[in-house]
C-alpha cells in the first residue's frame, strides 16, 4: 500500500535546512506523497529510506517500452476516474508453420493500414510471430526476418530457450514471450542478455503470480503479462482480474501490462476476432494480437482507441487549415467551421456524400462546437477573419463566397463587415442538411 504524507514524514530526517523549504519536513513530505515532487530532492535521506519510499510510492502498474511505445502506467481501472495514460498496440499474428506466400499476404494486407487520424497515425505497430517447438531456427529466423523488414516492433513467442537464443541473436526483436513455471531461468538469461521486455504466463492465476515472484528476485521487472487461454471467458476474467489486483489490492507482482492474442481465441474467425478486440481495448489488453488486419478492421478499433486513450477533458482536435473535398480547387466555394473532431468528421462526411467540390475551412475555436466556441467568443467574425488571413486563404484560394454554419446565422453581418470582398451565405443548421443545400446551391 502506498506510504501517505505522515508515513514518509516518519521517515525524513528532522533537518532545519533550505533544501526541502520547510524545518520540519512535513510540508516536504506531504508533497512527496502527492507525487508533485521526488524523494531525492532531500539530500539527508538514507539509503535505506530511499529504498523504502522508491518502492512504497512507485505506480502500482510499471511502464514498460517496446520500441518507441510505452505500455502500462495506468492508475485506475476506468477512464472516467482519471484519463489512461498509454494506448494499447496491434500486432499481426504470423505463425512460422505458415507458407511464406501466406506470410507475404498478411503483412502486404496489414501495411495498407497506415493513415492519420486527427493529428495522430494509426498503423499496425508490432508483429507477432510464433515459433513453435518442432520448428527449425533457420525457418524461424526466416519469418522473423520477413517481419522485421516491415519495421515494425517484433513480438516473438518461443518457450524453448535454445531456439529462441537462436532467433533473437540473429534478428532485433523488442518482446519475447514464452516465459512460464517451467523454463522461466533459461527465458529469463535470454531476454537478460539481450535487453528484451519478458512474456510471462501461468497455467492459472497463482502459477503466474508465483513465476513472476522469481523472475523479479532474479532481478528482471521488465516484463509483460501474456494472458493465456483459448477461453474468450477466462481471458477477460484473467484480464479483469490482474488489472483489479495490482490497481485496488496493490499486488505488485501483476503491476505489468499484458499481451492477449484474439487470433488463439477465434482462429479464422476475423469478425468475431475484430469484436474480440474491442472488448479487450476496454479490458485490458496491452497488445492485442490479431490474425489479420485490414482498413476495415482498423477504422472502427483505432477510433475507439483514440476516443479511450484521450483525456477526457480536452476536446479532440484536428488540425486548422484549408481541406480540399471532392476534388475542389481554387475555384470551388468555401465553407467554415470549428476545429471540433466530431463536427469536422459530420460535417466533411456530409460534404463529400454531397458530391459537390468545397473548400472546407477549418479554423481554431479551441476544440469546441459551433455554438459553445460561438459562446466562448472563439468563433467569431473576428477570428474567422484573422483565420482568412493567418492562413493566406484569399491568395490560394480565387472563388469568394463562403458559407456559414447555419447555427451562427448571426454572425452573418459582422462577417461581411470584416471580409467585405466575400459573399456571405448562411448554410443549414444541420450537417445532415448539407447534402441537399450544396446540390441546391450549385
Amino acid at each position: 500500500m502506498a506510504l501517505k504524507g505522515l508515513d514518509i514524514f516518519k521517515l525524513t530526517p528532522k533537518t532545519n535546512c533550505k533544501d526541502c523549504g520547510n524545518p520540519t519536513c512535513m510540508a516536504f513530505a506531504m508533497k512527496v506523497a502527492q507525487g508533485a515532487v521526488s524523494i531525492e530532492k532531500c539530500p539527508h535521506m538514507s539509503p535505506d529510506a530511499l529504498r523504502q519510499l522508491s518502492e512504497a510510492t512507485e505506480p502500482p502498474m510499471k511502464t514498460i517500452a517496446v520500441g518507441e511505445h510505452k505500455l502500462g502506467g495506468e492508475t485506475v481501472m476506468f477512464r472516467h476516474e482519471k484519463t489512461f495514460v498509454n494506448k494499447n498496440l496491434f500486432a499481426l499474428y504470423l505463425c512460422a508453420d505458415m507458407s511464406d506466400a501466406d506470410i507475404d499476404a498478411k503483412l502486404a494486407e496489414a501495411m495498407k493500414v497506415d493513415y492519420e487520424r486527427i493529428s495522430e497515425r494509426m498503423y499496425v505497430e508490432c508483429i507477432f510471430v510464433n515459433v513453435s517447438d518442432t520448428q527449425t531456427a533457420e525457418r524461424g529466423i526466416a519469418v522473423v526476418k520477413k517481419a522485421a523488414e516491415t519495421g515494425r516492433d517484433i513480438i516473438v513467442r518461443c518457450k524453448k530457450p535454445e531456439l529462441a537464443k537462436e532467433i533473437v541473436s540473429a534478428v532485433p526483436v523488442k518482446v519475447l514471450v514464452g516465459a512460464d513455471a517451467s523454463n522461466w531461468e533459461a527465458m529469463n538469461a535470454v531476454a537478460k542478455e539481450k535487453g528484451l521486455v519478458l512474456g510471462v504466463s501461468g497455467k492459472d492465476l497463482s502459477e503466474l503470480y508465483d513465476t513472476i515472484e522469481k523472475l523479479e528476485a532474479a532481478g528482471n521487472k521488465n516484463l509483460i503479462i501474456n494472458i493465456g487461454g483459448s477461453s474468450i471467458k477466462d481471458a477477460f476474467a484473467a484480464a479483469v482480474q490482474i488489472r483489479r489486483a495490482a490497481l485496488k489490492d496493490n499486488v505488485r507482482a501483476f503491476g505489468y501490462p499484458s499481451i492477449v492474442n484474439v487470433e488463439r481465441m477465434a482462429p479464422g474467425d476475423h469478425v468475431l476476432q475484430a469484436a474480440l478486440a474491442s472488448l479487450f481495448e476496454l479490458r485490458y489488453g496491452s497488445i492485442i494480437v490479431m490474425g489479420r488486419m485490414t482498413y476495415a478492421d482498423a477504422l472502427p478499433l483505432y477510433g475507439l482507441r483514440q476516443n479511450i486513450f484521450t483525456d477526457p477533458q480536452k476536446p479532440m482536435k484536428v488540425e486548422p487549415g484549408i481541406y480540399a473535398l471532392n476534388g475542389a480547387d481554387e475555384n470551388s466555394v468555401c465553407a467554415i467551421t470549428v476545429d471540433f473532431a466530431l463536427t469536422y468528421f459530420v460535417v466533411s462526411g456530409e460534404i463529400e456524400r454531397s458530391g459537390v467540390p468545397v473548400n472546407l475551412l477549418i479554423a481554431d475555436a479551441g476544440g469546441y462546437s459551433v455554438l459553445t466556441s460561438w459562446a466562448a467568443g472563439k468563433f467569431s467574425a473576428g477570428t474567422i477573419a484573422k483565420f482568412i488571413e493567418e492562413h493566406q486563404i484569399e491568395s490560394k484560394i480565387k472563388n469568394r463566397t463562403l458559407i456559414l454554419p447555419g447555427k451562427v446565422a448571426v454572425l452573418k453581418g459582422e462577417v461581411e463587415n470584416k471580409l467585405p470582398d466575400w459573399k456571405v451565405v448562411v448554410g443549414p443548421n444541420e450537417a445532415i442538411q448539407l447534402v441537399r443545400f450544396l446540390k441546391d446551391y450549385k
